[in-house]
């Protein structure tokens, strides 16, 4: 099987979303495409989106839907505190002792051995909030139903056209959509299964992409968002995670090609456990052993260093 180079990485992991950027670019902002989709949800007569006010359908696809990245970001944050803890704890026998009996020891042991997975997380999520704040507030853009085209009062902006580098641009604060980039930014699990090789990382990927793509959508259907805005919403987590992953795990691990069997690894059900138990090694390094699962090596380091 051929190995994938240098240019492969960079053309499908920067190329591919930078292209969809300018398809974006050309396709919606320089056309009318964005509003002819929407004027298919706005009813003229009664100047409202047909689900614009349904307080069901709000709760449904806005409200309970955020649950899923909120606790994914708030779980990475608590493990990466706790990931901290465990060194310290790991000095004192007694300590050890009764954290095992009250099972709190192997998730203790879980975060330490993935402490850079955790911070990976963390920081994805933040860069890629961080940035969707930065854009909403710098170019000042109005949602649909605030503006005079769908029953508003304020003007139709294109986000190019008022973007400004270092002051806020206006009160506007639709482009990109936020609600898509919480459901994109779930992409920080697909590199952090990337990086351990999990064989189903592309199902994963598969599935971030429907669900920032779906949150998004129903804003459409709302009035709040067009759909470009979800289109670039994408594209700037993709690459906010991507460029965190490559600042943590560096390109080969990314690609499989460092510390790491060629072959995708067939895991079992002991060999997770073991995994989340760990040891008092908090930092072990875990390599392949062949179609049993996972084997402690004590030799190695516990994370390679990233390599571009």
């Amino acid at each position: 099987m051929r190995t994938a180079s240098r240019k492969d990485f960079y053309l499908v992991n920067l190329g591919v979303p930078l292209l969809l950027a300018a398809a974006t670019f050309l396709l919606f902002d320089l056309t009318r495409l964005d509003r002819l989709i929407n004027d298919l949800f706005y009813d003229p007569a009664t100047q409202q989106y047909i689900l614009q006010h349904s307080q069901l359908f709000e709760k449904l696809t806005h409200k309970w839907p955020r649950i899923l990245p909120d606790w994914t970001g708030e779980a990475a944050i608590v493990g990466t505190l706790l990931s901290f803890s465990w060194p310290l704890l790991a000095r004192h026998q007694r300590a050890v002792s009764l954290l095992d009996k009250a099972r709190i020891a192997p998730l203790l042991r879980f975060t330490a051995q993935y402490r850079r997975d955790l911070l990976y997380v963390v920081t994805a999520f933040a860069l890629s909030t961080t940035l969707i704040h930065y854009l909403k507030s710098h170019t000042g853009v109005y949602c649909p139903v605030e503006t005079t085209l769908y029953g508003g009062d304020q003007p139709h902006l294109e986000w190019f056209s008022n973007f400004s580098l270092f002051d806020k641009a206006g009160p506007g604060r639709c482009w990109p959509g936020g609600h898509a980039s919480s459901g994109f930014t779930l992409l920080a699990l697909y590199f952090v299964a990337l990086r351990h090789r999990w064989p189903h990382a592309r199902k994963l990927l598969v599935a971030i992409l429907l669900i920032g793509t779906l949150y998004g959508t129903t804003r459409v259907l709302q009035g709040w968002h067009y759909m470009s805005h979800t289109f670039w919403a994408g594209i700037v987590v993709w690459l906010a995670s991507w460029a965190s992953a490559l600042l943590f795990y560096g390109r080969l691990a990314l690609q499989g090609q460092q510390g790491l069997n060629p072959r995708p690894l067939a895991v079992s059900s002991g060999a997770l456990v073991q995994a989340f138990q760990g040891s008092d090694h908090d930092q072990a390094a875990f390599t392949p052993t062949g179609r049993h699962g996972l084997q402690p090596d004590r030799t190695g380091p516990a994370d390679p260093a990233p390599a571009g």
